[in-house]
């Protein structure tokens, strides 16, 4: 009786840890190099300043005097790519983009470059006393997006951000690598990313619209395409939060 009841826990045991304990499928390389462009080698950052509501205006005009000029120096391997304030969102704040051609050591380049640059010292300083707090990551593009490039205007921009669940990275690409053909008629698919260092499996997509009426026509069209609601259906479970901001360009902003 004894060992009949042993050998029943056992079996007992093994059945929940099966409930609980999932198998991994081996990988041989990493995240990155399975979802990001080949091609190139570029790093993005994005910044996210919330600035004392006061001090907007003279942040803005701040960074349209400096940011130019860090954008088009020829020895610094980066460009602007979009440089915004949230217009529904979070108020008060300014987001950045900038692009690192070649990579990590460009961005140490430009950062060793920049810590020697007086004008851009100063601009910190100014800057830092114009802000409540901010916080950047470091990402890179999805191989199946579109290449961020500048774009007239007016429009406006959303960036949708979404915090995946631990470990679906892939399955979010394998999903997005179907669903992006969905949204490329109006032109509207800007860019999409995903975080390397700082707040980690995070995603965000970029997208341009004339105005909020074209963007709501624009995603309502695309639920009337056969296969839209599936892939919708098989990715809203990978999300942990999303956020929408609704962004209007700055002057200076390549993506206008």
């Amino acid at each position: 009786r004894g060992l009949g009841s042993s050998g029943s826990r056992a079996r007992e045991d093994s059945w929940l840890k099966s409930l609980f304990v999932r198998k991994v499928d081996p990988r041989k390389d990493a995240h990155s190099n399975l979802l990001a462009k080949r091609e190139t080698s570029s790093l993005y950052k994005l910044q996210f300043h919330n600035v004392k509501p006061e001090c907007l205006e003279a942040y803005n005009k701040l960074c349209q005097e400096v940011l130019p000029k860090i954008h088009e120096e020829k020895h610094y391997p980066c460009a602007l790519v979009g440089t915004w304030n949230t217009w529904y969102g979070e108020q008060d704040q300014a987001v950045h983009l900038w692009r690192y051609e070649g990579g990590y050591p460009a961005l140490n380049e430009v950062m060793s470059k920049l810590r020697q640059n007086k004008e851009f010292i100063e601009f910190r300083k100014e800057r830092g006393n114009m802000l409540l707090s901010r916080k950047n990551q470091l990402l890179l593009e999805f191989s199946f997006w579109n290449e961020p490039v500048p774009r007239d205007g007016p429009n406006i921009y959303e960036l949708r951000s979404y915090q995946l669940r631990p470990g679906t990275m892939i399955e979010w690409g394998n999903y997005w690598a179907r669903a992006i053909r969905f949204r490329q008629d109006s032109n509207e698919a800007v860019g999409g990313f995903f975080s390397q260092i700082g707040q980690l499996y995070m995603v965000h997509h970029l997208w341009a619209y004339k105005d909020l009426q074209t963007r709501e026509d624009i995603r309502n069209a695309a639920w009337h395409k056969p296969g839209w609601d599936e892939l919708v259906y098989y990715t809203v479970p990978l999300i942990q939060e999303m956020e929408s901001r609704i962004m209007i360009p700055l002057k200076i902003s390549p993506l206008q």
